[in-house]
């Protein structure tokens, strides 16, 4: 029985040997995921930020587009009118010097 013990202490052993050396692994590769996780997250915080701020961009772009629109038609308004002025007033000169 007793040269049946030490061969079993050493499979034990060598379990132990094995599982410590899976353990390692497997702590070093959960780093790292870990790591890659943390990487992926700040992307995505940064992706999120960046989308907030051209949002914000965009907003701005569309009311500011909205009020050249506005400023364009108004000027356009009051071209037009000067025109017809313009016109009217061409129409009686030259109706007064015939």
């Amino acid at each position: 029985m007793t040269s049946h013990q030490p061969n079993r202490l050493d499979t034990i052993e060598a379990l132990l040997e094995r599982v410590t050396v899976r353990l390692d692994d497997l702590s070093a590769r959960q780093a790292n995921t870990q790591q890659q996780l943390d990487d992926l997250a700040s992307t995505a915080n940064s992706i999120f930020a960046r989308d907030a701020i051209l949002n914000d961009v965009l907003l701005e772009l569309r009311d500011s587009h909205e009020q050249h629109q506005r400023n364009f038609e108004e000027h356009q308004r009051t071209t037009n009118a000067a025109l017809q002025s313009l016109e009217a007033i061409l129409l009686q000169l030259i109706r007064n010097s015939q």
